[in-house]
């Protein structure tokens, strides 16, 4: 039985560049990165690492709301990673809240 070859992945028809359109949507909202994942259509990992070129690009405009606790309430202020914290240094908590992202209205 011969089998049939596999056809080639074609990605999805983009208008602008996957960052650009991450971009956008951070403009007038606050998302998580869960939440831009389901947007565009692509892993929440792949979205965490276009966050961190966006980040270094706008040059401190990608305004990050940071994790926190649900146990105890730490904040994770001084975090520079975009990805969530794996537990809480005070109490050793799993249960955190995924940070948030927005970008600054520039000129």
């Amino acid at each position: 039985m011969k089998e049939r070859p596999k056809e080639p992945f074609v990605p999805a028809r983009r208008h602008e560049t996957l960052r650009r359109e991450l971009v956008a949507l951070l403009r007038g909202e606050t998302l998580t990165a869960k939440e831009l994942s389901g947007m565009v259509g692509i892993s929440e990992k792949e979205v965490l690492e276009h966050l961190e070129h966006i980040k270094t690009a706008l040059h401190g405009k990608l305004v990050v709301t940071p994790s926190r606790c649900l146990e105890c309430g730490f904040s994770f202020q001084k975090r520079e990673r975009v990805k969530k914290p794996g537990r809480c240094p005070v109490c050793r908590s799993e249960r955190i809240v995924d940070p948030a992202f927005s970008v600054e209205a520039g000129d």
